[in-house]
């Protein structure tokens, strides 16, 4: 309990440093101290590179390069993980038909198994043609993408200073082609990513093929895992090429029961290529996600360790709590990353 309430009180002061960003988010967004304050390194703080996956913007209407780039400005981080649709989109890719806002709570009722009445029922059913029309669309267009509308996306983000360190675009599943898989990676380095990142397969087959094309193409491969995670997790994968590693969600690592967190980025450091940070409970506690400082994952700690033993990868600001009413995600990602300023000041 008594950690549990230092974590509460780290909260309580980093907010306090926002100065009011909650209620009053349009007004901090204009005020001249946090426009001063942006630097090209804003967000490498004692060595510590902190970083954002746009996923955390979801919610935001527009989902264009350019509004991305606005977003992320105003936050204040340099350095992104990088959805794909973005940049895909930029690239001139077909428009999804999916809403992904309104199918995300029918899709969510899906993967946890929950009962559906027949109008939800039919209401997938739709959203699963339309996305398996566009999916068939994307490989077409990926096949002949112009490549060099990435290498002037990189250009764009790196003259705001921003710099894209990992891309993670909707192409390493397992039904994907040989051609899909290296088009993903080939992207991904005119962005000036140094790895691509997706979701563990659980399939020794597959993350041996990414791992050698990884290798062909001169691309890391950082695999995320979710309540799976496990200290073990990674190792075949690890161990089949020099090109496979960590995404790791150090969050979800929480919630999955495991012991001694830290322990992971001691043994792990090597081939942790980026962690996404996020606040999550125990399963003793619920395994919720919530506001920084308020659930049971070691952020301070994880990042005071980052920094002292001078571990390389990126810390990942993802924004998967509820936003408060009255806050937006880019009000929130503040208050995230003037939490790791606090953590690592």
């Amino acid at each position: 309990m008594k950690k549990q309430s230092s974590r509460r009180q780290f909260l309580g002061t980093g907010a306090l440093l926002l100065g009011g960003t909650v209620l009053g988010a349009n007004k901090l967004f204009a005020g001249p101290t946090i426009i001063t304050d942006l630097k090209s390194k804003a967000s490498l703080i004692n060595g510590v590179q902190i970083g954002l996956i746009t996923y955390s913007f979801r919610d935001l209407p527009d989902q264009s390069a350019e509004a991305m780039l606005s977003y992320i400005k105003e936050t204040g981080i340099t350095a992104i993980e990088l959805m794909g649709d973005p940049a895909e989109s930029f690239a001139g890719a077909p428009k999804n038909p999916v809403d992904f806002k309104a199918a995300f709570p029918l899709l969510v009722k899906r993967y946890r198994k929950e009962e559906m009445n027949d109008d939800e029922k039919k209401q997938l059913a739709e959203i699963d043609a339309k996305m398996k029309e566009h999916k068939a669309a994307m490989n077409q267009w990926r096949l002949t993408a112009p490549m060099n509308k990435f290498s002037e996306m990189k250009k764009m983000y790196e003259a705001a200073g921003v710099k894209i360190y990992a891309f993670k675009p909707d192409v390493f599943g397992m039904d994907a082609t040989d051609a899909e898989i290296e088009y993903g990676m080939k992207a991904a380095k005119l962005l000036g990513a140094s790895h691509v990142t997706l979701e563990h397969p659980s399939n020794d087959a597959h993350t041996l093929r990414l791992g050698k094309l990884g290798e062909k193409i001169g691309m890391k491969v950082g695999y995320h895992g979710h309540e799976q995670e496990t200290p073990t997790l990674w190792d075949t994968a690890i161990n089949q090429s020099k090109s496979n590693g960590l995404n790791l969600d150090f969050g979800h690592y929480i919630a999955a029961g495991n012991k001694n967190p830290l322990d992971i980025l001691r043994a792990k450091h090597d081939h942790i290529y980026s962690m996404h940070t996020k606040d999550r409970q125990t399963p003793e506690h619920g395994k919720g996600n919530l506001v920084w400082g308020s659930g049971d994952t070691p952020i301070v700690e994880a990042l005071q360790l980052i920094r002292d033993q001078k571990y390389k990868f990126p810390a990942t600001i993802e924004l998967e709590y509820q936003v408060p009413q009255g806050s937006t995600p880019i009000a929130e990602v503040k208050k995230c990353l003037e939490y790791c300023k606090k953590a690592l000041a």
